[in-house]
């Protein structure tokens, strides 16, 4: 099974950023495509960014409309690791953060899609 292990989480206020990563031991994570969902109390775990190892009829890369502009998703396979950095964030951005990988070529928007998961690494945004 793999692990995946996430960091960067933290209070922040509105306006400012944080740098969320992703990665695990043992594995490289070029193989895979990666996703970054978030969930809330209450609700149901959102999409929030994506990026394939191919690029699909989709594009390589997306992000939920209520983050596009502020929200980028990269790789460093170097470092074997994932990335989300997050600039001018609001207070509906507040969540835990969830990490995401399958073994299709292509990313999904639709979390019951990935086989593995990190543990999630929270994120809080004052107003």
């Amino acid at each position: 099974q793999v692990q995946l292990v996430e960091s960067g989480g933290g209070l922040v206020q509105a306006g400012g950023s944080l740098r969320l990563s992703c990665t695990t031991s043992g594995r490289t994570l070029s193989v895979y495509s990666m996703a970054w969902f978030r969930q809330t109390p209450g609700k149901e775990r959102e999409f929030v960014a994506r990026m394939g190892k191919t690029r699909g009829p989709t594009g390589l890369i997306g992000y939920a409309d209520s983050v596009k502009g502020r929200f980028t998703i990269s790789r460093d396979n170097a470092q074997n690791m994932v990335y989300l950095q997050m600039n001018n964030l609001k207070p509906e951005d507040t969540a835990v953060y969830y990490c995401a990988a399958r073994a299709d070529p292509y990313s999904s928007t639709d979390s019951t899609s990935y086989d593995f998961w990190g543990q999630g690494t929270q994120v809080t945004v004052s107003s």
